[in-house]
């Protein structure tokens, strides 16, 4: 693929949203990156009109999964584009079977920053997924896979327990505790995936960075996540599975059954008062698996039932690239950016109908 430099000179005719306060008017792309100041010798910039945003976040993608456990190469990139054509240009992998650190050396394919792999117990999580350990392990494993990762890892905090037939956690207070304090001394953060009530109190108090799906918040929980400022990633994608997840257990798990109905019902007021409380939310499909890929605005049209779109859109991007560490539209960042004909701040709909999505300052949708 040709370098950014290659590129051809984009006058970006704005509104450009840097972050939630500041509009500039216009901009251009120049070698790659953003710029504000009008470039005097540059040729006849190609003309892009609209409504322009940093490219859009999915902070709970899985590249190189599927329903079978790891793809191969091939797959992962064709999941990749699927994302980049809808607008992502920003994934933190949530886990992956795949080693897909190759996708850093693709121009072409969205920024990724890898959770590594699932964390898990034997029997305790989809198979082919996961790192399967013993309890003990934990501690170790963690640090193993904070260092092979982009400075996160994923850890299965809980999931059915046939012999009770409900869900319930995988691991101690205590392995967590100290699986915690491995990953942080070795600069990294955790996420971990938890439906359950039970796990949550545990995750907090061991010091987990953020939670995803987290549907059995109670309100305490949220009150210490807002005040620590521990994001949630709803999945409300996901959980719209649940009624499904509790038809199909039913027979054998009847209070499994009813925990997943419950959460599946209440799915909107439980985002509904995450964002009451001041709990940060940030957007992610849970693609992979089950789910199919480019599906971040419909993720951001079901958050949009709940909470305000332009909270939703904060949540898809500036918000999620801050937490992230990434680049928004400042001066001199890398142009990765999608346009818009209207502002999806009033009409989240219009995040499924960009214009142009444009990565590393090239056009490539």
């Amino acid at each position: 693929m040709p370098a950014p430099g290659d590129a051809p000179v984009l006058h970006l005719t704005g509104p450009v949203l840097v972050d939630a306060e500041t509009v500039r008017p216009e901009a251009w792309v120049i070698g790659g990156r953003i710029t504000f100041e009008r470039p005097m010798h540059s040729g006849t910039p190609v003309r892009v009109d609209g409504w322009v945003l940093p490219g859009l976040v999915d902070v709970h993608c899985h590249i190189g999964l599927d329903s079978g456990g790891a793809t191969d190469r091939d797959l992962a990139v064709k999941q990749a584009t699927v994302d980049r054509d809808a607008g992502t240009l920003l994934i933190r992998d949530a886990g992956s079977p795949l080693d897909t650190a190759f996708v850093h050396d693709r121009d072409d394919l969205p920024r990724l920053i890898r959770s590594a792999r699932f964390i898990a117990r034997p029997k305790r999580y989809l198979r082919h997924y996961a790192r399967e350990i013993a309890p003990d392990e934990l501690p170790g494993v963690a640090e193993d896979e904070a260092r092979k990762g982009d400075g996160w890892i994923k850890l299965i905090a809980d999931w059915i327990d046939r012999e009770v037939g409900d869900l319930t956690p995988l691991w101690s207070p205590q392995d967590l505790a100290a699986a915690m304090a491995r990953v942080h001394a070795a600069g990294a953060r955790a996420t971990a995936h938890t439906f359950s009530t039970e796990a949550i109190g545990p995750l907090l108090d061991a010091g987990i960075d953020c939670l995803e799906h987290g549907t059995g918040m109670t309100d305490a929980h949220i009150a210490v996540a807002a005040e620590r400022g521990i994001p949630v990633v709803p999945t409300l994608l996901q959980v719209d599975n649940f009624a499904g997840f509790a038809d199909q257990g039913e027979a054998r798990f009847p209070a499994y059954a009813a925990r997943m109905r419950r959460m599946h019902a209440r799915r909107y007021d439980h985002v509904r008062d995450l964002h009451d409380a001041g709990v940060p939310l940030l957007v992610g499909t849970d693609a992979g698996g089950t789910l199919g890929h480019g599906l971040l605005p419909r993720e951001a049209a079901e958050m949009a039932r709940a909470i305000p779109a332009s909270a939703v859109v904060a949540a898809a991007t500036w918000d999620a690239r801050a937490f992230l560490g990434a680049d928004t539209l400042t001066e001199g960042a890398s142009a990765d950016l999608v346009v818009y004909e209207r502002d999806p701040r009033e009409d989240i709909g219009e995040l499924a109908r960009p214009r142009a999505v444009v990565l590393r300052g090239r056009r490539v949708a």
